[in-house]
């Protein structure tokens, strides 16, 4: 509204531009979920580099398959990683202080590890009660402790935290549950069968003579292997628990389900579960081969011929045009066996290799060719040859090359629904993912025009910051064309949007792009000229 004019002179009012920038999402922040050594369970945890991984959710396991795709993503060039730890009846390891009561139910403040697993044994928690002289007037602290908690690994010292004044009393600010929950990233104060934490009416003692100094973790249990429960089990998605506690995260684009051990395939349960929910978010599932593929390439191909869709995985339809698949599996060192060279998911480092080629080239690049090379393995569990790779691309499956001088790469940029049998529209990778970042990007760039006066002037501000949006994206060169009138329309108007439309409330956008196609196939014609003959 307009100031209120009632003096004579000069009024200044701000009148808006109807320019509201719409900013691309990211592209390639990759989700993983499995096991992991420790760290907190059913709970994404946005981490940007493998170090943060091993301050967080430990080193690499060999029980844990996804601490090897964590590796192989970030050495491969992944940026931003969310991380999600589920466990199958994992156990946290158990401190037990003891106090100088003798009343029922007193004698003891339990301690836990903060997470489960085996690594709480680790664990060595000493007492004191060196908190300093009250001041005049002031009550004795009868109640206050320090803790030292230290995470002891091969007898060397790699953790310590330090727990100063803390307190038994709940009407305390330094109250032991609650500054152990928000400041220790090693234990917690134990809790009963409602959730409510155990702590005695008195502070724990100090060690009696002879006993020894510090009190030890027991029974922490890393717990049995995976199940398909774990991930899409009954409960999951209404508790936003294991591939659902994607649920509590903002974004991601990429998703990866290393195998349950590396003997053992993920169900097809997971990834058929796990499909549907990517379709949902907008990102895209990197699916790993089953074993049995690795024995003989012709396995492969049998499964990926029959009916025209991958028996072994069930994914077909049209929602596989969010999921790509590779093969075949990497070998790598792994240094927990001094070396040895063991067979790995691929799926981690082909994530590390999409982030790259984004940061390099943009989302509408297709991650492969010999700019897509996949760092930090020592070879390929089979080694196709030319006609193999050709027999197998039509079908839709990614295939991993080893050559000369280039080394690995990524020899494929087709969606589990790119066979050409399927004639389907996202055919390609570059295409699904570019139509992805644009969806998510508009769908977070135009909430602003919810509840906006339904008329000329607000389709006018959405042609406006739509098309400036797609014109930087053409500019970048992510469309087909030579000009912004081959590349892409933005339509929002009287004829997308009618009299019936505003009634009930709608606004109709239609936004139309010309893609890109990756140059699968280079042919090159060669013709011999015959020389000139004198007549």
């Amino acid at each position: 509204m307009p100031v209120t004019l009632t003096y004579p002179g000069v009024y200044i009012e701000e009148v808006p531009s109807g320019v509201r920038t719409i900013s691309g999402v990211p592209t390639s922040i990759t989700a993983f979920v499995g096991r992991a050594r420790r760290g907190p369970v059913d709970e994404p945890v946005t981490i940007s580099g493998f170090a943060d991984f091993e301050r967080r959710f430990g080193s690499l396991w060999t029980e844990s398959t996804m601490s090897y795709a964590v590796r192989d993503y970030f050495v491969n060039g992944g940026g931003q990683a969310i991380i999600v730890r589920v466990v199958n009846a994992a156990a946290a390891a158990r401190i037990t202080l003891p106090t100088a009561s003798v009343e029922a139910g007193n004698t003891e403040l339990p301690l836990v590890a903060s997470s489960p697993g085996s690594w709480g044994n680790n664990l060595r928690v000493a007492v004191d009660q060196d908190v300093g002289t009250p001041g005049p007037g002031e009550p004795p602290n009868t109640d206050r402790f320090n803790l030292v908690v230290r995470e002891v690994v091969n007898n060397q010292v790699v953790n310590v935290e330090r727990l100063l004044n803390l307190s038994v009393d709940p009407a305390s600010r330094r109250y032991v549950p609650r500054v152990l929950a928000q400041t220790s990233e090693l234990v917690r104060v134990a809790t009963d069968n409602d959730g409510d934490p155990i702590v005695p009416n008195v502070r724990p003692r100090l060690p009696n003579p002879g006993d020894p100094p510090e009190v030890s973790g027991v029974d922490g249990d890393d717990g049995d292997a995976l199940t398909e429960a774990q991930f899409t089990g009954a409960g999951t998605a209404a508790n936003k628990r294991g591939l659902f506690a994607l649920d509590k995260t903002d974004l991601f684009n990429l998703l990866c389900l290393p195998p349950l051990t590396r003997d053992d395939d993920m169900p097809p349960g997971v990834y058929q579960a796990a499909l549907t929910y990517c379709v949902r978010r907008r990102a895209m599932l990197i699916v790993d081969p089953p074993r049995d593929w690795s024995a003989d390439a012709a396995n492969a191909l049998t499964d990926a011929t029959v009916n025209g869709v991958f028996s072994d995985l069930g994914l077909a339809g049209t929602d596989a045009r969010n999921a790509a698949l590779y093969f075949p599996r990497v070998l790598e060192a792994d240094p927990l066996l001094g070396g040895e060279l063991v067979p790995s998911a691929p799926s981690g480092a082909v994530a590390g290799a999409i982030a790259r080629v984004d940061t390099q080239r943009g989302v509408w690049k297709a991650p492969a060719g010999i700019d897509a090379a996949l760092n930090g393995i020592r070879g390929l569990e089979v080694n196709l040859t030319d006609d193999e790779n050709g027999q197998l691309n039509p079908r839709g499956v990614n295939c991993l090359r080893s050559f000369p001088i280039t080394g690995r790469v990524i020899w494929g940029a087709r969606t589990m629904n790119g066979a050409d049998l399927r004639g389907d529209e996202y055919k390609y990778i570059p295409v699904r993912r570019l139509a992805l970042y644009i969806e998510e990007s508009l769908y977070r760039g135009t909430q602003w025009v919810v509840f906006e006066p339904n008329d000329e002037p607000l389709w006018a501000q959405i042609r406006l910051n739509v098309g400036a949006f797609m014109q930087n994206l053409f500019r970048q060169g992510a469309f087909q064309g030579t000009s912004p009138r081959d590349a892409y329309f933005v339509k929002c108007d009287k004829e997308t949007t009618t009299q019936n439309d505003i009634n009930l409330g709608r606004v109709n956008i239609l936004v139309g792009f010309a893609p890109l196609k990756p140059a699968e196939f280079v042919v090159i014609r060669i013709q011999q000229l015959a020389g000139q003959v004198a007549a």
